[in-house]
């Protein structure tokens, strides 16, 4: 993966590189690729033609690692190199050896299109060329391009060195590139969103969509600016209100002149506001009136009822209209709006509303605007679209035969809750009823998490031990499933196993992790004053041995990678780049007759004496809880330890220590020992 040649990444190899523009977003992508890149053996260019952009988009960068620097997100020494590991330069000659040339230079299409004239002139055939264009859809981007079929839309949004999301889209010659794009910004740390050859692409249309609606809002006379802003945060649970993020972005004269465009070329909804107008033009008037950071605006009900049904009813329609447009998946739709937009997830919302009250409120903003979206037309599907939750598992077919279900649910590392088991045991239902599937390959999104544990929130749920059992016997109900399912089923750990999610890394019937993870696999339940709930206790000493099952249990210790082979709770260490492959080769491999290491379903030889183990802060009653679901369990059959789980599971929800663990959690984070009674 890495070396002083450059990163590689499924069979390319990026030397360096090059944002081209040192302006508003150019620095932060950069700092995001030094961030994530320059480790890895690639270095990184910052290029314009203005020396004054060249210093500001220094300052800013150097401000920002410094800010980190002080934070502690970021050692001094990694601080220093990552100050060293980046040129800001006019020398368009740095491009030579530019393997990856993302442009974020001012949204002009003569502009960019002179930008990658020049570039194509200088970088070799296999450089891959992106552009970061906010709006203008890659057919029109390099549609002058000689080799148009590596050239691709990557939209960063802001911050673009924290904000996760990154829009790709790609003209019909690039299509095939998408897939290495997809797997590229996954690995260094985005989450990437297929959106359709499109003006707008699939969410700018959204955020500049809700601007647009709280500015006819404040024009109709529903609110003040600050009123308006404020009760549109609220109830779209925005991070900043729309008029905020229109100050810190400075946008209102690139919104200005981009709404009549937007209106051409998208909708006829779209156009520029009085309200927007008046403050383009009055140059005394930098920024909107609105509410100081933590600041409550007191707001009449009324007031705020009619603000509140006007913001949900232009949210809706837009999201629908965009759904209904197929700009992008309603998954994606949903996420992106969630973690791009720091907005609720739209159809979630109208899940919950319920349709008749969507139909209405969107209806409403029909027949207040009539040239808002047709409620018939950008509707016609929200029965389908609000049947369920928005799937956050991704299903591929790997050339037919195997299938690769992704668990993505980045914004809380893939931990389990309870629509995401019911979920996975559906997506193995229809794995097992597809008669060209003969493996699964079970994975989860990006490189931090494969499971990150199960959502805490499910625990906090947790009232009484009858609570206890119902939840821990929903979890081995799917887990079981997937121990019993008659195809192979293996686990490829992209990154952590924590808790429930080593649980269901441990129910497959193989597992390989990505070489050189720090933290493979840990059950860390007794942090939180629980016994782990969904085959923990039994899955693990079968596979590990008593002896190392049981210190890992009770201390609560991560096993690194390494050290998970060496114990044998993953069979084999893969590079990143090929973990996917190889667990899919690993499953067609078992489908055809190579043997599983499936655990002992019997009773298991016990060691004379097992190791002393200080569990330091932890809970003790906790932990004789542990030591009772190991034994005992271990004396018997699988199946006889499992339900011994449940029960023990259930009894330990009695514990003062249970409540203590997970609300200590809740409100300090895992770092901060809770204070057990023992109890």
């Amino acid at each position: 993966m890495n070396s002083r040649n450059g990163f590689h990444w499924r069979g390319r190899r990026i030397r360096r590189a090059a944002v081209i523009g040192s302006g508003n977003i150019g620095p932060d992508i950069a700092l995001h690729l030094v961030k994530t890149l320059t480790p890895r053996g690639a270095g990184v260019v910052v290029l314009d033609i203005s020396e004054a952009a060249l210093r500001s988009g220094r300052r800013k960068m150097f401000a920002k690692i410094e800010k980190g620097r002080q934070s502690g997100a970021f050692r001094d020494d990694r601080a220093d190199a990552m100050r060293a590991a980046v040129d800001f330069t006019d020398d368009y000659g740095r491009l030579r050896d530019a393997d990856l040339v993302i442009e974020a230079a001012s949204e002009d299409l003569r502009v960019k299109h002179g930008i990658f004239t020049a570039v194509e002139e200088r970088v070799s055939a296999e450089a891959i060329l992106l552009s970061n264009s906010s709006h203008l859809p890659p057919s029109e981007l390099f549609s002058g391009l000689r080799e148009p079929g590596r050239a691709a839309v990557a939209h960063y949004f802001f911050p673009a060195e924290r904000n996760p999301v990154v829009e790709l889209a790609a003209a019909p010659p690039a299509e095939p590139l998408l897939p290495w794009l997809l797997g590229f910004y996954e690995e260094i740390g985005k989450v990437p969103l297929p959106v359709a050859n499109r003006f707008g692409h699939a969410l700018n249309p959204i955020f500049e969509g809700l601007f647009l609606a709280a500015a006819l809002a404040v024009e109709d006379g529903l609110g003040s600016t600050r009123e308006v802003d404020d009760v549109a945060r609220r109830t779209l649970r925005l991070g900043i209100g729309p008029f905020t993020a229109m100050n810190l972005t400075g946008g209102n004269p690139i919104a200005a002149e981009g709404f009549p465009e937007m209106g051409a070329r998208l909708h006829r909804w779209f156009r520029t506001p009085d309200l927007l107008r008046r403050a383009v033009d009055d140059p005394g008037r930098p920024s909107w009136d609105v509410p100081a950071r933590g600041e409550e605006v007191e707001v009449a009900p009324d007031r705020e009822r009619a603000i509140a049904d006007r913001m949900i009813g232009a949210y809706a329609g837009l999201a629908a209209w965009t759904a209904a447009e197929g700009a992008i998946s309603v998954a994606d739709l949903d996420l992106g709006c969630h973690l791009a937009l720091a907005a609720v997830r739209p159809f979630g919302l109208m899940r919950r509303l319920g349709n008749e009250r969507v139909r209405s409120l969107v209806a409403a903003c029909r027949e207040r605007e009539p040239e808002f979206f047709d409620p018939e037309a950008c509707l016609a599907d929200l029965d389908a679209w609000t049947a369920r939750p928005a799937s956050r598992i991704l299903r591929e077919d790997a050339g037919g035969d195997v299938r690769v279900l992704v668990i993505r649910r980045p914004e809380a590392l893939g931990a389990l809750d309870e629509d995401l088991l019911a979920e996975l045991s559906e997506a193995f239902d229809e794995a097992e009823a597809d008669p060209a599937i003969v493996g699964v390959v079970l994975t989860g999104f990006g490189v931090k998490a494969f499971v990150a544990g199960a959502d805490v929130r499910m625990l906090a749920g947790i009232r009484s031990p009858a609570d206890g059992e119902r939840l821990s016997r929903a979890s081995h109900r799917v887990l079981d499933r997937i121990a019993a399912f008659p195809k192979p089923v293996v686990c490829a750990l992209n990154g952590m196993a924590v808790g429930g999610g080593n649980e269901l890394a441990m129910a497959c019937h193989a597992r390989i992790a990505r070489e050189g993870l720090a933290v493979a696999a840990s059950q860390p339940e007794p942090n939180l004053g629980i016994i782990p709930g969904a085959g923990g206790t039994q899955r693990l000493p079968r596979l590990v041995g008593v002896e190392a099952a049981w210190e890992l249990l009770r201390s609560a210790r991560p096993v690194s990678a390494a050290e998970a082979l060496e114990i044998g709770l993953v069979e084999e260490l893969v590079p990143a780049g090929r973990l996917r492959e190889r667990a899919v080769e690993r499953a067609r491999e078992a489908a055809a007759g190579a043997s599983l290491p499936r655990p002992p379903s019997g009773p298991l030889p016990q060691p004379g004496a097992l190791p002393e183990v200080d569990i330091e802060h932890r809970s003790r009653a906790v932990d004789a809880l542990i030591r009772r679901a190991v034994l005992e369990g271990a004396e018997g059959s699988l199946q006889d330890g499992l339900e011994g789980e449940i029960r023990l599971f259930a009894e330990g929800c009695r514990l003062e220590d249970m409540r203590i663990g997970v609300r200590n959690f809740l409100e300090n984070g895992p770092r901060t020992p809770a204070a057990f009674v023992h109890r």
